[in-house]
């Protein structure tokens, strides 16, 4: 049995959320509708973030690059937790709705770009562009964009213990076929109304212990 951690990035790797912040930063102001619309279910994940960012004109692809890495803050304990992972042989995705202008390079002191999975931003038009490379299988029909269960089953086999961290809508799906659940903020909300059995917590140590304890026994 292998262990395979899945691991969301923004909100959980760090303390922010890119996507919101962007959106609240260089988007038009129709914008805001739309993120009321994705999280109250009225539009897919995936439509809204395209709609919202097909309203930046792509020549602000180096102030937004600039600007998530001046006010990104990567949540305490994840470098450590990178190491604890490496030592102890487990299987580490970063899977991300974020977009791989910024993900990567926030990620790259930490992880190869396999280990990590995001979507894809073209610039070259007159307006941004994503790519969902990571849609949903035929095992769901949520159109997510990209679709964390779906990675899930691409890289990992029914035998592994499955771990999720995560704090938001986006995790939620993937948090139910999991078998340890990390939560913190709306997907923590989820899990109890849900009753899915889940760890809190407020930091990277607060996993690298509870995993120390609860898995590798």
């Amino acid at each position: 049995m292998a262990i395979k951690i899945f691991c969301d990035f923004d909100g959980t790797i760090t303390e922010g959320d890119n996507i919101v912040t962007l959106i609240k930063q260089f988007a038009s102001p129709s914008a805001k509708e739309l993120t009321t619309d994705v999280l109250s279910g009225k539009i897919s994940i995936r439509e809204g973030v395209e709609k919202m960012f097909s309203t930046i004109p792509s020549n602000m692809k180096d102030d937004m690059t600039k600007f998530v890495l001046n006010n990104t803050t990567i949540r305490d304990g994840f470098k450590e937790f990178i190491g604890f992972v490496n030592e102890s042989k487990l299987e580490l995705k970063v899977v991300s709705g974020g977009l791989d202008f910024f993900v990567h390079p926030i990620l790259s002191e930490y992880l190869p770009s396999s280990s990590v999975l995001c979507n894809r931003t073209d610039f070259t038009g007159e307006n941004v562009k994503i790519y969902w490379d990571h849609s949903c299988d035929l095992h769901c029909s949520n159109d997510c964009g990209m679709c964390k269960p779906s990675v899930m089953r691409k890289y990992s086999e029914s035998t592994d213990f499955i771990v999720v961290i995560g704090d938001s809508i986006t995790d939620l799906q993937i948090a139910k076929e999991a078998n340890l659940i990390f939560a913190r903020d709306f997907l923590k909300e989820r899990c109890e109304e849900l009753n899915l059995p889940y760890i809190p917590f407020s930091n990277f140590y607060d996993i690298q212990t509870a995993l120390s304890k609860e898995v590798l026994v």
